[in-house]
Formats: structure tokens, C-alpha cells, sequence
């Protein structure tokens, strides 16, 4: 068992030499653009929630 994990760890190790990591620039810059997708998704949905309850209240009257 002990061997195993050891060669799992091992390649993990291999891989993770192979991976590309962001520069800070990269990074910062990303996370603007997560950070902004989520603000317009979040007033979308907002926006959309708030026209479908209206229109449920306008309805059940």
C-alpha cells in the first residue's frame, strides 16, 4: 500500500513540474475578470428574479 502511495505521490510530483503557474500580473488580472463576471451575473439574476416576482404577484391578484 505503502508503494502505491509513493508512486502516486511521485508522479503528482512529475505532473505538478509540467504545470504553466500565472504570473501575479496574470493572476490579479483573472481574478478582475471573475470577480466582475460574477457582479454582472449577480445583478442579472437579481434583475430577472425581481421582474418574475412581480409578474407571479401581478398574476395571483
Amino acid at each position: 500500500m505503502f508503494e502505491r502511495l509513493k508512486k502516486f505521490l511521485r508522479e503528482v510530483r512529475v505532473e505538478l513540474r509540467k504545470v504553466t503557474w500565472p504570473t501575479p500580473a496574470e493572476l490579479r488580472g483573472s481574478t478582475g475578470v471573475v470577480i466582475v463576471t460574477v457582479l454582472i451575473l449577480t445583478l442579472l439574476i437579481g434583475l430577472v428574479d425581481l421582474g418574475l416576482s412581480r409578474l407571479i404577484s401581478v398574476i395571483l391578484r
